[in-house]
């Protein structure tokens, strides 16, 4: 398929499933306290398998799986036919982001002289980030009538999905700089080595 998907891919195409010992959401520790190093375990974790899914969505945008067949293949150009594709896609984000918000919850608080900020900001983020999908979706209620439509409902969708993904990952990178425990927890977390491993860093 032509357009921006590979576009999308790009954005999230180098970053590799996280795998992680506990789901995201399996331990509720919503608003209690809980070691540092536990809280950075939990939430990394949980941003790492957000990212993972997301980088999975986008593989099934790009790349449509064996339903259709090669009849119907072509409908896949309409202007309906890419719409639907990328809502598709979209509603599985936003699904995806409802759980990654639930993840973050569920951390808890660390224990560290900023371990409310810490936590406050990276929930507000959690939120801003299903907030932002939401509206993205909502905006492809419009049908596109033609194929440039199509495009522009498509890169803005693109565009929307990888500022979400590099926010979360600066929004981490915040937090380390609020107090040097969640600094030393934030780098020495199992699952955060990993998420930054994937980011580049």
């Amino acid at each position: 398929m032509r357009g921006p998907l590979p576009w999308i891919l790009a954005t999230v195409g180098v970053l590799a499933v996280i795998v992680v010992g506990a789901a995201i959401g399996g331990n509720d520790e919503s608003g209690e306290t809980v070691p540092v190093g536990e809280w950075a375990q939990s939430v990394c974790g949980a941003v790492g398998v957000w990212r993972g899914e997301v980088e999975a969505i986008v593989d099934d945008v790009r790349v449509p799986n064996g339903e259709a067949t090669a009849a119907e293949e072509p409908q896949s150009e309409t202007p309906q036919g890419r719409t639907g594709y990328i809502r598709k896609g979209l509603e599985r984000t936003v699904q995806a982001a409802e759980t990654l918000v639930e993840g973050i919850e569920n951390a808890g608080i660390p224990d560290a002289p900023e371990g409310e900020e810490a936590a406050e900001r990276l929930s507000e983020w959690a939120d801003d980030a299903q907030e932002e999908l939401d509206e993205t979706e909502e905006g492809l209620d419009d049908e596109a009538e033609t194929v440039e439509e199509s495009i522009e409902q498509l890169t803005d969708a693109a565009r929307t999905i990888g500022a979400v993904l590099a926010s979360g990952w600066q929004t981490i990178l915040e937090i380390g700089q609020l107090d040097p425990e969640l600094a030393a927890a934030l780098a020495t977390s199992s699952t955060c080595r990993e998420l930054r491993q994937e980011v580049g860093e």
